[in-house]
């Protein structure tokens, strides 16, 4: 398949790019098969943050089978003949790199910004401070527009015993036992008195 994605007389190849600690991080990137490894490596080293001299790199075909590694740093890119569609991979050597232990991918290690009840309210600017006047302003927009008990009309003239039709998807005859309204996740159901 990479064949037919090969523009003819292109000095450059559009490789899939992975990364061995980075797992949601994959992109599409076209190197000249002049460039050798080396400024090769460099390239990849902006966009994923490994050191050059950390980095060891494995080509994949299209179908996920390693054809090899690229491991003479002064060998062009064209040496071993990689066609569009195929995948790059950087294996991280360096256990203190920045991409080691999920720091660039798990929030759940960053430690939050957190501030006391106390300290909010001094603050000045606050997103509460700017609702607290907007509601002074204009205090009716903020008032719910559907109370809780707003079921209680329709359910008033509803009286025990009455046989109901409820259609939700098939249509079916209920004895009704008790008065009440019945809510799920507002859908609201039709209920007629027969």
């Amino acid at each position: 398949m990479a064949t037919r994605l090969q523009i003819e007389d292109d000095d450059s190849v559009l490789l899939r790019v992975t990364h061995s600690n980075l797992k949601t991080f994959s992109a599409s990137l076209r190197f000249s098969l002049q460039s050798t490894v080396e400024s090769v490596k460099e390239k990849l080293w902006r966009k994923c943050g490994t050191s050059v001299n950390s980095m060891t790199l494995e080509l994949y075909d299209d179908t996920n089978s390693k054809i090899c590694d690229l491991a003479d740093n002064s060998r062009p890119l064209g040496f071993y003949s990689p066609l569009d569609g195929f995948r790059l991979h950087v294996i991280d050597l360096d256990p203190s790199s920045v991409t080691s232990g999920g720091w660039l991918e798990d929030t759940s290690l960053v430690e939050k910004y957190t501030i006391s009840e106390e300290n909010y309210q001094k603050r000045s600017g606050t997103f509460r401070k700017f609702k607290e006047k907007l509601v002074s302003q204009n205090p009716s927009a903020f008032e719910p527009k559907i109370t809780d008990n707003y079921m209680e009309d329709l359910c008033a003239n509803i009286k025990v015993s009455n046989s109901l039709c409820i259609y939700i998807l098939v249509s079916m005859v209920l004895e009704l036992s008790a008065v009440g309204c019945l809510r799920y996740a507002n859908i609201i159901l039709m209920v007629n008195l027969i």
